[in-house]
Parts: structure tokens; C-alpha cells; sequence
């Protein structure tokens, strides 16, 4: 009898699929009604939609400084962006965009993370669903056991699952952003263009930004604390430069996975929820 892959394995596999799928960004035939998703991210929002199969539909993305740290800091800037995102895919779908999901790091009050439901029915969406983006990535990982990692702008959130459950949910101070001022302060380049060379994600650079990527990942340690955890699931735009999964593998002596178009988990979990 062929014994069965560990569930795991499955989830692993069916995630890696839907985002190599979703990071062509091919223009697909939608399957009935579609669920919409916007992540309100620190360098940029983005946008994403699965169809009624939860296959990947569409995804569109703009830069904007308008939130930090999951706290909007400039209202009109992130409604303008998100208006921005809603017409092209309304466009580009040939459907109205009139509800969607959004996001918010964990760590993140109520009292704020509300800003992000007010961002959405101030471009004329309805916000059908808040919720944490660790949350909103286990939506689509689906992993039965493990710590889902979602390195952000500004914060670096984790959530332990168990039995497919999220126990534990935490978010602390440390991302892309102090990569990027590594990377600055290495090269003598600015902000800016620190951010654009991450992004594209040159190998050289991992060697400058260990150090950055080891302080994750000691609040990764700290964040998961004492609970038995058998891998890392790596999600976030901060953690696509290659060689990651491996720093943060040899620093914590954990199975690390990586995924393809890491960036994008969130958005199409955020959909998904």
C-alpha cells in the first residue's frame, strides 16, 4: 500500500502551485463570482482576486508611503491608492469591485487596524472582512502544523498552527524596511533605491544583509517562545532575496520554507478570508 504524503507536504505543494500561477499574471477566465482582497502594505497596496474555485484571477499592485506599520498615517493617500487599484481592475476585469477583504498586522489595536475598513468604503468598497495577515496567509497555506512568518514593511508577524488552527499570535518591531536601511547605509545608495535592488532580489546582497536577517529571525525565536514547532513557512515581500530561508534556517536550526512570489500570499489570503 503507498502510504500517503504528510498533510503538510500536500498544503506546501498546492501553495507553491497557486502562486507560480498567480506571479505569471496571465489573464484568466474568471469562474463565477469573484472575492476580492487589499493589502495595505508599507512600501505598497495591492490588490488580488481569486474566483469562485479559489484559483488566481488577477493582481495589480501601486506604491504608496500612505500606511506604516499596519497604522495609516496619511488617509487621503491610501484611499487615492486603493481607488487607483479598484478602476484598473474593474477595467481590466470588465467587473465592479464592490466588496473586498483587507488586513492588518497583528500586532496592530482594533482601535487602528479599523483605519484599514475606513481606507476601503472611503474608495467605495465594502469591507466584507478584517483581518490579521497571518491569518490571511494561513488561508492560503493551509498548513496543518508549523509557524507561519510574515516578514512586513515594519513588523514581522508569527503565528504557530497546530492542527490547522493558529494558536499563538504575536507581531513584533523589524522588516523590510531596516533591510533597507542596512542595504542603504552598505552601498551608500538611498532609501529608495535599497527598496528597488531587495526587490530584485541579487544574491550579493545577502551577504550585506545577514546580520538584518538574523535579528528576524531572533524575533522569530522569541515571538514562537517555548512551543514545539516542527518548520517556518517564509511569507512577505522582505524575505524574496535568495538565500534567506537559508540564513534564517541555519540561524534557528529549523526546516524553513520558502515560497515562490512570496509577496503575494497575503494579498491572495486576504481574498480568501
Amino acid at each position: 500500500m503507498l502510504s500517503r504524503p504528510p498533510k503538510n507536504q500536500i498544503a506546501i505543494e498546492a501553495a507553491r502551485d497557486f502562486l507560480v500561477k498567480a506571479g505569471r499574471r496571465r489573464r484568466v477566465r474568471p469562474s463565477g463570482v469573484l472575492r476580492f482582497g487589499v493589502d495595505l502594505g508599507t512600501a505598497t497596496v495591492v490588490i488580488a482576486a481569486v474566483d469562485a474555485a479559489g484559483a488566481p484571477v488577477y493582481w495589480n499592485s501601486v506604491g504608496c508611503g500612505a500606511v506604516r506599520d499596519g497604522v495609516v498615517v496619511n488617509f487621503s493617500d491610501a484611499v487615492a491608492a486603493v481607488s487607483k487599484l479598484k478602476a484598473q481592475a474593474e477595467d481590466a476585469l470588465g467587473v465592479a469591485v464592490e466588496s473586498a477583504a483587507t488586513a492588518y498586522p497583528p500586532g496592530v489595536p482594533q482601535s487602528d487596524a479599523r483605519a484599514c475598513r475606513f481606507v476601503l468604503e472611503a474608495a467605495r468598497i465594502d469591507c466584507r472582512a478584517l483581518t490579521d495577515e497571518v491569518s490571511a496567509a494561513q488561508a492560503l497555506l493551509r498548513i496543518d502544523s508549523g509557524a507561519i512568518v510574515d516578514v512586513g514593511g515594519g513588523s514581522t508577524g508569527v503565528g504557530v498552527v497546530q492542527q490547522g488552527q493558529i494558536v499563538s499570535l504575536d507581531d513584533r518591531p523589524g522588516g523590510g524596511h531596516h533591510l533597507n536601511l542596512i542595504l542603504a547605509g552598505a552601498l551608500g545608495i538611498s532609501i529608495e533605491d535599497a527598496e528597488a535592488l531587495k526587490i530584485a532580489g541579487r544574491a550579493e546582497h545577502a551577504a550585506i544583509l545577514k546580520p538584518g536577517i538574523e535579528r528576524i529571525a531572533t524575533s522569530i525565536a522569541r515571538q514562537i517562545g517555548g512551543i514545539a514547532v516542527d518548520a517556518i513557512h517564509l511569507v512577505g515581500g522582505a524575505v524574496m532575496l535568495p538565500g534567506t530561508d537559508e540564513i534564517i534556517s541555519r540561524f534557528l536550526g529549523r526546516q524553513v520554507h520558502a515560497y515562490p512570489h512570496s509577496d503575494l500570499v497575503t494579498p491572495f489570503g486576504i481574498a480568501m478570508s
